[in-house]
């Protein structure tokens, strides 16, 4: 079996798992702190702060922002549900938009024609891999005062115009979910360059509390414990070798697939490939064809969230469907084989 993802635990992270275990420090202690430290220099040297998941993340910087009920945020529905569940859950309403057709990810124009005077912020999601339009999403924000929350779950080392993904907005959120192209096990990372911010996201994920026992403000408890830290450490040292190998397996489907549309890549951009995502009009039958030989594949993602049981809309978003209706995703992880690369080929090809 080519599996489609492979999440990678080495000697170094049981070292540094057993290291904490022994240590008697669990949460929230110097291997957070130190992994908050070391994840910044991936974000141009912004705050991060560690919580226990990627939607905590999410969920956290929009609390710390202020969005809650009466509030609008602007969201893809072509995303994991995670992206709108955060909204929902500060209270806010999540207004799904179309994506563009070519990167999969949040449509500038969409955003502009959604904006009401409701609206408080923009969320777009770096999907697959691929920097979402920053550039003109930050000028929608500019012009109409909103803020612009990155959704940067599975961008870990994605830029567009040298800048990375969870750099360019009022926040970002990461997530280290263990199929991501690193890892804490679980885990999630905040990122912001407003030095209020960060001590709020501070706040809201340890009970609202810096000092113990002096809650200022009313918080969660979803705080980062130090064997994922420790974990994320060591995975951090390995992102970069390990984003060149998906790049180059990237490339190598690029140029020698045959009968499926191949993912774009702006030439302004760093996509990293969390995804490589093909297109077919036959693509329930291609998905067949490929787990009959033994090669994993999945979908992501069959339902467009607006559609989800859990909203339930009824909305004309075309490029949201038709991605819906034609992608899958095919191998692409870091541990591939030049065989096994060929072979994912040859099955599609033929």
């Amino acid at each position: 079996m080519i599996r489609l993802a492979v999440p990678f635990i080495g000697d170094e992270e049981v070292a540094a798992v057993e290291r904490v275990m022994r240590s008697g420090q669990l949460s929230q202690g110097p291997e957070t702190a130190a992994f908050e430290e070391e994840f910044s220099q991936l974000v141009d040297g912004r705050h991060c702060i560690g919580v226990n998941s990627g939607t905590s993340a999410l969920h956290v910087a929009l609390l710390a922002a202020g969005i809650g009920p009466g509030d609008e945020v602007i969201v893809p529905s072509f995303t994991f549900a995670a992206t709108a569940n955060a909204v929902a859950l500060t209270g806010a309403r999540p207004v799904f938009v179309d994506i563009e057709p070519t990167y999969f990810c949040i449509d500038p124009e969409a955003v502009a024609a959604a904006v009401t005077p409701r609206t408080a912020a923009i969320m777009p999601v770096h999907l697959y891999g691929h920097p979402a339009q920053m550039p003109a999403l930050l000028e929608i924000a500019r012009r109409h005062g909103l803020l612009v929350v990155e959704d940067s779950a599975q961008a870990h080392g994605a830029a567009l115009d040298g800048t990375p993904a969870g750099a360019f907005g009022t926040l970002g959120a990461f997530s280290f979910y263990p199929t991501k192209n690193m890892t804490t096990g679980e885990g999630g990372m905040i990122t912001t360059a407003d030095d209020e911010l960060a001590r709020k996201c501070r706040l809201l994920r340890a009970q609202g509390m810096e000092v113990r026992y002096q809650n200022e403000m009313v918080g969660l408890n979803v705080r980062m414990t130090d064997m994922a830290a420790a974990i994320g450490r060591v995975q951090l040292t390995r992102l970069a070798a390990w984003t060149e190998a998906r790049r180059a397996n990237a490339g190598s489907y690029n140029a020698r697939l045959r009968g499926v549309a191949t993912p774009a890549a702006a030439e302004n951009a760093r996509h990293v490939y969390h995804q490589y995502t093909v297109r077919s009009e036959h693509r329930d039958d291609l998905v067949e064809r490929i787990k009959a030989n033994d090669i994993g594949v999945d979908v992501y993602y069959p339902t467009p969230v607006h559609e989800l049981p859990s909203f339930g809309l009824s909305l004309d978003l075309p490029n949201t469907r038709l991605a819906a209706r034609e992608v899958c995703s095919i191998p692409v992880h870091p541990f591939l084989t030049e065989e096994e690369v060929s072979t994912v080929i040859e099955v599609i090809n033929r």
